[in-house]
């Protein structure tokens, strides 16, 4: 809006060579009728093969499209080369347990696009469990207090009531962030050996846990452990 762009969306994982003439064809059309120029987003641009990311790259590098990719895998290993020096990376990091508190007060409190119409109570003790069980993600963290929401249960005052124990059956169903082979799984391993070697068995147990929970391959942690 503040530039006076027109903004196309795509998802990656349904759209095709086809859909991508299709928005650079309306990319040039602005341009050529009005000057406006063209955002394109695309979700998930990992899920595009080599043959489909190379469709962009003569509108990218002509600006006929302004590019923007969203993807959850490392850009450098799944994307084509020729795309990426044409972009600049950006890498969003995990939100710090404050900002998904505040993130989660305020959908409680918005009576208009959070939960403020339907009074929901819940206690400092329940917040942070769904602040923890959240991970660093604000969008877990606000999907399992919807869930918690529709669970909770009627006070005497009228209020909806998010018990501790509703927050810790929403909290046991949820999981871990752990992708058995991406960054998230080298970052985890990394913290595992960094604990160990550091003599802070706390973090040690923490991180072995974690990748136990995940789905890791046991008798690799133990290798990674022992050497």
């Amino acid at each position: 809006n503040y530039w006076g762009a027109e903004f196309l969306t795509l998802s990656a994982v349904l759209a095709g060579v086809k859909d991508i003439r299709a928005a650079v064809e309306v990319a040039q059309q602005n341009r050529a009728q009005s000057g406006t120029p063209t955002v394109l987003f695309v979700d998930e641009v990992h899920r595009f093969n080599k043959a489909q990311q190379d469709a962009f790259l003569p509108f990218v590098e002509s600006g006929v499209l302004i590019f923007i990719g969203a993807t959850t895998e490392n850009p450098s290993f799944e994307l084509n080369n020729a795309l990426l020096s044409r972009v600049r990376t950006y890498v969003l990091r995990s939100l710090m347990e404050d900002d998904i508190k505040t993130i989660l007060q305020q959908a409680l409190a918005d009576k208009e696009k959070g939960l403020g119409e339907r009074n929901i109570q819940l206690t400092d003790e329940a917040l942070m469990q769904l602040v923890a069980v959240a991970d660093g993600d604000a969008r877990r963290a606000l999907n399992w207090l919807e869930i918690a929401s529709d669970l909770a249960e009627e006070g005497a005052d009228g209020s909806l009531q998010i018990t501790d124990d509703i927050v810790q059956e929403v909290a046991s169903e949820a999981p871990r962030r752990f992708d058995k082979g991406g960054d998230v799984f080298y970052e985890q391993i990394s913290a595992l050996h960094k604990s160990v070697r550091g003599t802070d068995p706390d973090a040690a147990l923490y991180w072995m846990c974690r990748m136990l929970d995940g789905g890791c391959d046991p008798l690799y942690v133990a290798r990674r452990i022992v050497r």
